[in-house]
């Protein structure tokens, strides 16, 4: 049985008992569809999830890396692609609640809409041509000057919930002599947004990861965030980082403890001919659910430590933040697949959930930093400490 998780704050007994139940009886539709689950979502704000990591002050829940990891880890278990939107939505809140670049009006606004309403917020970052930005390249969506703001024209790749999305952060480059890199919240709807509806993956195939197209999208002047000269722009700061490879992770951590959930039924009712008990009963069985459950409580562990960490303001680098997260997608991916191979056939079956499981927790090797990358900035932390730059 699906664990109950009291989401809203101050008031845990508020909570839905039901709620993750509900979620999981729809996610094989929606994977089976690539449907957008919006009535998984609506649940989730009825709950108060949406709003976990959005101040008390202006109604939401003011929870912390654990709090949301939790949550989302929850959701990932019932359905993932559900979880997804959700671990963007609480990071970008998070994001804005410590910025002091997003306007504190605009702030405000997007929180109580939030809390309200279940507006739903992410990032446009990655491009066709440029990959993801934590790479390094200048975007080649351009913001352009206008009488009252500016007008954004580019394209955009993987934009996580965007057929639910309310309002949308978009990375761009301005057209000046000395371009400048930031963010230009865009709200849904407005003229020159088109959606294309590319994303038709193997794995997450709910979570409307489509491309986004913009053609002279009006931004007022106020929604323009961040700007920087080009050079200087850096991604995601160290408390973003960790935001970033907890709640990711924790999206895929809710996935193996999902198949575990399944395999193990599996072993207790599955009785060969010929052993005449079920397979649980074998020793090299019950070695190999040990592997699993091993890499599961790694994971909450782990997992554990970096939010107390970054609850109590006692921040890993970047770099600690992305070999985690590389650790922890690693052991969700093993977890899984020794879960499959336990159960052989049954494991590819389209009937069984354990089919399923396998295709979306292939999506944790795509999250930034990648296993490569996390490992690259690991060594040459190491490498390099204590010499000079």
């Amino acid at each position: 049985m699906l664990a109950n998780i009291a989401f809203a704050r101050p008031a845990p007994s508020s909570a839905n008992p039901g709620l993750l139940a509900a979620i999981a009886e729809d996610a094989a539709r929606h994977d089976r569809e690539a449907s957008f689950p919006f009535a998984s979502l609506a649940r989730l704000h009825a709950a108060g999830v949406l709003a976990l990591t959005i101040p008390t002050a202006l109604g939401g829940g003011g929870g912390g890396l654990r709090l949301a990891a939790e949550a989302v880890r929850h959701v990932g278990e019932a359905c993932p692609a559900t979880a997804l939107v959700l671990a963007m939505q609480l990071s970008k809140h998070s994001a804005m609640a410590r910025s002091p670049a997003w306007p504190a009006a605009l702030r405000e606004r997007l929180g109580r809409l939030a809390v309200s309403e279940g507006a739903l917020i992410n990032a446009a970052r990655v491009e066709p041509e440029l990959g993801s930005p934590t790479r390094g390249g200048l975007p080649a969506t351009i913001a352009r000057r206008t009488g009252t703001g500016w007008a954004l024209t580019g394209h955009k790749r993987y934009v996580t919930g965007l057929p639910g999305l309310r309002f949308i952060e978009v990375l761009a480059r301005t057209d000046e002599d000395e371009p400048r890199m930031g963010s230009f919240l865009v709200t849904a709807g407005t003229p020159g947004l088109e959606t294309r509806e590319t994303w038709n993956h193997l794995g997450l195939r709910a979570s409307g990861s489509h491309d986004l197209l913009l053609t002279d999208v009006a931004v007022p002047e106020t929604h323009a965030i961040g700007l920087v000269p080009a050079g200087s722009w850096a991604g995601n700061d160290p408390v973003q980082a960790a935001w970033n490879a907890l709640l990711v992770t924790a999206v895929y951590s809710g996935v193996a403890k999902a198949a575990r959930d399944w395999v193990v039924g599996f072993l207790r009712t599955r009785i060969p001919s010929g052993l005449g008990a079920p397979l649980a009963t074998l020793p090299q069985v019950q070695q190999a659910v040990g592997g699993i459950e091993a890499r599961l409580i790694a994971n909450a562990r782990i997992g554990a430590s970096l939010a107390a960490d970054v609850d109590a303001d006692r921040v890993p680098s970047a770099a600690e933040s992305g070999a985690v997260k590389a650790i922890l997608s690693a052991n969700a991916i093993a977890a899984v697949e020794q879960a499959v191979a336990l159960a052989g056939n049954h494991a590819l079956d389209r009937a069984n959930p354990l089919e399923r499981h396998w295709r979306d927790v292939q999506c944790a090797r795509v999250h930034v930093p990648t296993e490569e990358a996390a490992h690259l900035a690991a060594g040459r932390a190491a490498l390099t400490e204590g010499t000079l730059p």
